[in-house]
């Protein structure tokens, strides 16, 4: 472990770069699906609802190994001539496109513990859904699904140990080749293990903090 440090701490920042641009991926995506979930209009709500139940009941390898074989090589969908580049951006729309539907169902959650009062007052001074959404639904159904939003991140964090078979090499990778190189398995596994231990603790204290910090009232 001391032997390939700088290249463990390598493969831990390839996964904290796709943890960040996933989690500000799925969570704009996941607020609009909950929009859409919630809408009156029947048509978005319908294609929400598919694209949340379709998403949440597919495995997740499934998603990445869409994105790699059917984006990528079948559809020609190149992000970037460089090849390790390209390779990230595919696991990012997959792992963003799969987490994405649990943050909705987080948000829709969260929705449904606003008082239906505010949102008739809101339309009885003429605001419109969108306008009502925005300025009055969705700040505090934010504040009320810290918490699980915190356990969809950590789960978030754990999942990017599958984005090899899009071909991105992260800290797993790195892992599994460390287990073929020196097959020493458990002191290897030990470490790696602390490394997302490292992850996920303060970001489970953080969202904890913050849940409690910004409690919406009842």
């Amino acid at each position: 472990m001391i032997d390939n440090l700088d290249r463990i701490l390598g493969s831990f920042w390839a996964t904290i770069r796709l943890s960040l641009m996933t989690g500000v991926l799925a969570l704009i995506l996941g607020t609009v699906l909950a929009g859409m979930r919630v809408s009156p209009t029947p048509v978005l709500r319908a294609a929400g609802t598919f694209y949340v139940n379709t998403l949440r009941n597919t495995p997740l390898t499934l998603v990445l190994l869409f994105c790699s074989l059917a984006l990528s090589d079948t559809l020609g969908l190149k992000l970037s001539n460089i090849s390790t580049v390209n390779f990230y951006w595919l696991a990012v729309f997959g792992l963003s496109a799969y987490t994405a539907s649990f943050v909705c169902e987080a948000l829709r959650s969260g929705i449904n513990t606003v008082s239906v009062g505010q949102a008739e007052a809101a339309r009885a001074i003429g605001l419109t859904f969108t306008q009502s959404l925005r300025m009055i639904v969705l700040p505090q159904a934010f504040r009320a699904v810290i918490a699980p939003l915190g356990s969809i991140t950590i789960a978030m964090i754990k999942n990017t140990t599958v984005v090899l078979v899009a071909s991105y090499l992260e800290s797993a990778s790195l892992m599994k080749d460390m287990f073929e190189e020196y097959g020493a398995t458990l002191p290897i596994f030990l470490g790696f293990a602390v490394g997302f231990m490292i992850l996920t603790l303060p970001t489970g204290f953080l969202f904890g903090w913050a849940a409690k910090r910004w409690a919406v009232p009842r």
